[in-house]
This record gives C-alpha cells, structure tokens and sequence, in this order.
C-alpha cells in the first residue's frame, strides 16, 4: 500500500472524484500559462542574450512536461491505475529538474568567463513580473488539493510551480539590476540559482518527498497526531 492508498482510504469517493477533477482543471491552467510564458521567455531571452531567461523559457516547457505528466497520472478515473502510475509519474519530474539544472550551469558559466554578456530586457522584467503573481495561486491550490488526495505527483508538481515563482524572482532582480545598473554578470549569477533550486527539487522528487504522507507500516494513531491530511507534521516543509 502506497502514500496515496494510505489517505485516499480516509476520503469518500465522491471528495476523491472532486479533488480529481480539481488537479485536472489546475494541471490544465498551469500547461496553458507555461506554454505562454516558455514562448515569451525564450523569445526574449534570445533577443538579450539573456542565459537567466533562456533558463526561465526551459523551465517553463520543463513544467509542461511536468504537468503533463500529472494529466497523464490522473487522466483515468481508475484509482488504481492512477496509484501505479505515480512513481513514474514524479521520476519524469525529477529527469526534468536535473536537465534544467545542467543546461543553465553550462549556459551560466559560459556566460560568466566573458563568452556574451546579457542586454536589459524589459519583455523579461514583464513577463518575471506576471510570473511572480500568478505561480504562487496556481501551486498552493493544487498543493492543497494534491494533499488532501495524497498524491505526491501532485504535490510534486505544485512544487515545480513554486519553483517558478522563486526563479521569476530571482530572475525579477537580475533583470532590473542589469537594466538599472548595467551589472550583466547578473544574469548568470541569477541563472546559476535558479539551476541550484532545481537540483534539490529534483532529488526530491526523485526521492518521493513531494508529500511527507504516512506509509502503510504507519499506525493510524501515530499519524493522527500533530498531522494533517497528509499526514505532516507542523513546519514539515516538504508538503
């Protein structure tokens, strides 16, 4: 018996149907905005020289596949076939973070010895800026959700739109610092911690820590205790 079989057992099937079709209808904004913000990116990020928007744009089609992959677990209304579809579902999450991770280092370090140098870009402080405000609605409604179900794919990939909103600030400030300032070694600086953020979340998923949730060698009791639906502890920061 796996994580999600450990929760979901406690849901009624017609919550679990609900927050089914909750992540769906989220997974879905999520492709839709991603593939907007992966075009602009990297348009402009092609435009400016820019490794840091490069990164933001791949990331951008790395949370499509991520999403998708999500789609693809939760497209069938077989609980049990969305249960065997799960640690799949988070390796191609985590193959996905660490190949972001390795083209920005490269792209950042190139970057960094003097190999092109960033112009300021303000469709990317745009675009960093709209990021900003939308990725942190879309990931804690399917975190929750995600939760709730206890899906770890789920919440795995509300992670990987966290994400965004960490990069689209990191990305924000080397921006604006080099439209401002004229410091382009920013840029790459800012490239580089978005490639750091990106190996931890991928050894993450990779390791199944999208949701800390109770194993079946768990006594329900012992769960009940200072968790919550998923069965995290207060200030347990892997949900």
């Amino acid at each position: 018996m796996t994580a999600e079989t450990a929760i979901s057992l406690g849901l009624s099937p017609a919550r679990r149907d609900a927050l089914t079709r909750r992540i769906r209808l989220l997974v879905a904004a999520t492709i839709t905005y991603n593939v907007i913000e992966a075009v602009v990116a990297l348009t402009a990020g092609t435009l400016a020289s820019s490794t840091a928007l490069i990164g933001f744009g791949l990331d951008s089609i790395i949370e499509v596949s991520s999403a998708a992959a999500v789609a693809w677990q939760f497209s069938t209304r077989d609980h049990a076939v969305r249960e065997a579809r799960e640690q799949r579902t988070l390796r191609i999450i985590a193959v996905s973070f660490f190949a972001l991770a390795a083209y920005v280092s490269v792209d950042a370090l190139r970057a960094l010895t003097g190999t092109g140098e960033a112009e300021p870009s303000i469709l990317g402080i745009v675009i960093a800026a709209l990021s900003l405000a939308i990725m942190p609605f879309l990931s804690a409604a399917q975190r929750r959700a995600g939760r709730e179900l206890g899906s770890a794919s789920a919440v795995a990939d509300s992670k990987q739109t966290l994400l965004c909103t960490y990069l689209s600030a990191v990305l924000l400030l080397g921006l604006i610092l080099n439209a401002t300032l004229g410091w382009s070694w920013a840029d790459p600086i800012a490239a580089l911690v978005i490639a750091a953020i990106a190996v931890k979340e991928g050894r993450d998923a990779w390791q199944g820590k999208g949701c800390c949730a109770p194993t079946a060698h768990t006594p329900a009791p012992a769960r009940a205790v200072g968790a919550d639906a998923c069965g995290c502890k207060p200030g347990c920061t892997c949900c």
